[in-house]
This record gives structure tokens, sequence and C-alpha cells, in this order.
């Protein structure tokens, strides 16, 4: 399964307000794991960076100077993207400022039903937690040392972990595979798969099956004795 995460860093916090995308990133999973294909870019807004949003991110409108306006980066990012889900965290506010830039050129808006939100499944995971990624990468562990700005690129390979371990984590035995194209998927360790099962038989005591046996006495028609006249 393809699956792209992505974010954005921007100049503000409302599109509808004029504010516009600065840095887009994306790296493509396959069976949840990164297969090293990414996209990137930073972005010539057309306007000013304020002072609190470099401060998040840590650009400036110097730093944007000469960069690619978005509509030179559109098709790269789409054809990245292809028909495959995206995922993000808070993924509204991405999807709402890349829909944004894509009206400005006159091009349809991201198909919601693609829309994967690791924080909304963060928050049904853990129900009145912190669940911004900071909060998830020291739940789940993982090295946050490098990010000391809202880097696009890095909080999406940080992303792709988090991701990872809301969908399940890394299960005990599974080791990783190469599969067409260079991509990884996971599957069992041949000696996890071929381990033999061998049964191991309760042995209950007379004592705790006469006590059974005058509970069921009690029940009409319990299914413990329809299983056992099978």
């Amino acid at each position: 399964m393809r699956e792209i995460v992505f974010d954005t860093e921007t100049t503000g916090l409302d599109p509808l307000t004029g504010d516009r995308v600065i840095e887009l990133a994306a790296i493509e999973l396959v069976n949840l794991m990164p297969t090293g294909r990414q996209f990137h870019t930073l972005l010539d807004p057309e306007r000013d960076v304020p002072p609190e949003a470099s401060r998040v991110h840590g650009f400036t409108r110097a730093d944007l100077d000469g960069k690619p306006k978005f509509a030179a980066s559109a098709d790269g990012f789409l054809a990245f993207a292809g028909d495959s889900p995206l995922v993000a965290h808070n993924a509204p506010f991405d999807f709402g400022f890349v829909d944004a830039e894509l009206a400005r050129i006159g091009r349809p808006r991201l198909d919601r039903r693609r829309m994967v939100d690791t924080a909304a499944i963060a928050r049904a995971r853990f129900p009145g937690l912190p669940n911004s990624l900071d909060a998830l990468c020291r739940r789940f562990g993982i090295d946050l040392s490098a990010r000391t700005t809202h880097n696009a690129l890095l909080d999406v390979r940080l992303l792709a972990e988090v991701y990872l371990e809301l969908r399940g984590g890394r299960q005990p035995g599974l080791v990783l595979g190469s599969v067409a194209g260079g991509s990884a998927a996971g599957r069992l360790a041949p000696q996890e798969a071929a381990a033999p099962r061998t049964p191991r038989p309760i042995d209950v005591p007379d004592a705790r099956r006469a006590a059974h046996a005058e509970f069921l006495a009690k029940l009409k028609d319990p299914l413990w004795v329809r299983l056992d006249r099978g």
C-alpha cells in the first residue's frame, strides 16, 4: 500500500487572509515504511514573512528570495502524490493551504477522501493526552534532538515514524525485505514463521470441575453444555 506523508510551513495560520505556503515536503511510504523517495521545495510566498512565523519555522523573507513559486512546483508535487492517500498531522490545516495555492492557479482542490489525519488518530487512541507531533514522538521514544524549528522535511520523517506506531508499531519478529522498485515490506522472519506450536493441555483439579458443574446446573440451557455435546 502506497501512502504519502506531507507537511507545509506557511507565513501564518489562515490562507483565507492571504497566508501562503513557504515549504512543502512529502515522503513516500509503502506498507508503512519509507522507500527513500521524497519531494521537497522551498517556495517564494510573494509576500512578507511575519516575525512570529519566522520564529516557528526559522525562515525569513530573505531565505525565500529566488525560490520557485507554487505555480512552478505544483505539477511536481501532484505527480509525486499521485492518487495515494495523503497523511498529515492536523491534516485539514495542510490540505487547506495546499487547496488555496491550487485555487490561485486554477487547479482543483485535493480530494478529502484521501485525507489521513494522524492528529485525529492520536486523539482517538490517547484521549485527553497531548497529541502534538512533539508529544507523540516523546511518547513513542522517537528522537527529537534535530527538531529545533518546524522544518517540513524533518517533520514528515518524524511523522512517518509516529504514523507507523499509531498503526501498530514494529511488531516482534517482523523484518524488512526488498520488493520491486526498492520499496520495503514487512514479513515474518523464517524462524518465526516455521516455529512449531505444541498444544499445552490445562489440568483442572477435580474440585474446580465439580464447582463448575454445580454452577452450570443453575443455568438454563448453558452454552458450555451444548458445546460439550457437540
